[in-house]
């Protein structure tokens, strides 16, 4: 068990990273709280109206859609250290005043929504830069394990985040969560002050004057050129903005189809985030660049889950299947980032990883309004077997993209136990 922990948490050696994860997983906590807290004092505001929740949420969006490419190139030509602290530093003064404004009673809803398009503005900065600051922190080595441990940090702070809201708020109001929300988030700048700009791992990065001529057409173009890189993002284009809407789906699928309430939406997310969890550490076990199939394996996988919740018939089979579910979710989020990530050039880091994460965050929108339309048209189940359906047309795709690409092909083997393999073009050449 030792060997095991050792293992999965080998990151946490390194002084940077340890600081690093510390204040994402303090901030995150927060963050999930606030989100919480929002969302609730939106309705309270609106007379429960979902036309101003759903806009408060676009307008935490609509940033990450402009912007995020631009943060790329601020990746690439300053210091990410020097930039997540101005970033993370911004949310935080932000938080802090909206959570005055709730204090004293005198917030109104165009104030939410105002604050929602700011933050949302240090959200589109802060999380490219927070992608490509990674490698620096631990170097290619440890990589796959810091960014698996990443993600287990988010999931954590999921789980947490919104079961301690939730009791905050029935027991002191929203104001004080939105105090103690704002007071997590400061934990972010004080650790990354406390890091060591020499123990960073720098090794890749442009000399001054060509970091000062980065350019987003320039990384557009560098990942059109790398079909490595190019078929996880397209394939997981389509797949987030499909497949990745179970925050939407799974309350309709509660309360419309089950005829259930909160109760049942709770454990259906908990089960989601279990399972997220488990996948997040799963990966942590992995030391080198995960190959093409492993991706599209993963990428398989749960575009069948993701049917087989959809056709489910009991609230209870619903349960048991999310949890392999979120497994395969975050092995397969983890598995493309992790490709793409161990596969860029250092000098193109900040701008293909915020090309990564507009596909993730800025594509949410245009997937949450298309799966909504499915789900007000033809019910909840259809919206979420639909998304895992056209997820497994885009995994299937990307395959044969990959196998004609590479000249492999796929062989069915009977014994000693039935399997599918890819044979690949240089066995048979050696052969």
């Amino acid at each position: 068990m030792r060997a095991r922990l050792s293992t999965t948490f080998r990151s946490l050696t390194v002084r940077n990273y340890r600081l690093f994860a510390g204040g994402q997983l303090i901030k995150l906590i927060g963050v999930w709280m606030m989100y919480v807290a929002q969302d609730w004092l939106v309705l309270e505001l609106s007379n429960d109206s979902p036309t101003a929740l759903g806009l408060v949420t676009a307008l935490q969006f609509v940033p990450v859609m402009l912007l995020t490419l631009y943060a790329g190139t601020l990746a690439d030509r300053f210091d990410k250290r020097t930039l997540l602290m101005i970033s993370n530093g911004a949310w935080a003064v932000l938080a802090i005043v909206q959570a005055v404004l709730i204090a004293t009673g005198v917030i109104e809803l165009w104030h939410i929504m105002i604050f929602a398009a700011m933050l949302g503005v240090a959200q589109a900065i802060e999380t490219p830069v927070r992608q490509a600051f990674v490698s620096e922190l631990v170097g290619k080595p440890l990589l796959p394990n810091a960014l698996s441990l990443s993600a287990a940090t988010f999931q954590t702070a999921r789980i947490t985040g919104p079961a301690v809201a939730g009791i905050a708020i029935a027991w002191l109001g929203t104001g004080p969560v939105f105090l103690v929300s704002t007071v997590m988030a400061i934990a972010p700048v004080l650790m990354q002050a406390r890091m060591k700009p020499a123990e960073l791992h720098r090794p890749e990065l442009l000399v001054g004057d060509e970091r000062a001529e980065a350019k987003v057409a320039d990384g557009l173009r560098y990942v059109r050129t790398r079909h490595d890189l190019l078929l996880p993002m397209v394939m997981m284009l389509v797949i987030a903005m499909f497949g990745f809407n179970f925050q939407l789906t799974l309350a309709l699928l509660a309360k419309t189809v089950f005829a259930t309430g909160a109760a049942t939406f709770g454990l259906f997310n908990t089960a989601l985030a279990v399972g997220s969890l488990a996948g997040a550490l799963a990966g942590t076990a992995r030391k080198g660049r995960p190959s093409v199939y492993v991706l599209l394996t993963a990428a398989v996988a749960f575009s069948v889950l993701a049917i087989a919740v959809g056709f489910a018939p009991t609230k209870w089979m619903v349960l048991l299947l999310l949890v392999p579910t979120g497994f395969s979710t975050v092995f397969l989020a983890q598995a493309a980032n992790q490709r793409v990530q161990l596969g860029v050039d250092g000098a193109f880091r900040g701008r293909v990883m915020a090309l990564y994460v507009l596909i993730f965050l800025g594509t949410a929108p245009i997937g949450s309004m298309v799966i909504s339309w499915i789900a007000e048209t033809f019910g909840a189940a259809a919206g979420i077997w639909l998304g895992g359906a056209v997820s497994l047309v885009a995994a299937l795709a990307a395959l044969a993209w990959q196998l004609r690409h590479a000249g492999d092909r796929l062989a069915f083997q009977a014994r000693p136990m039935p399997r599918v393999r890819v044979v690949h073009q240089e066995s048979v050449v050696a052969a």
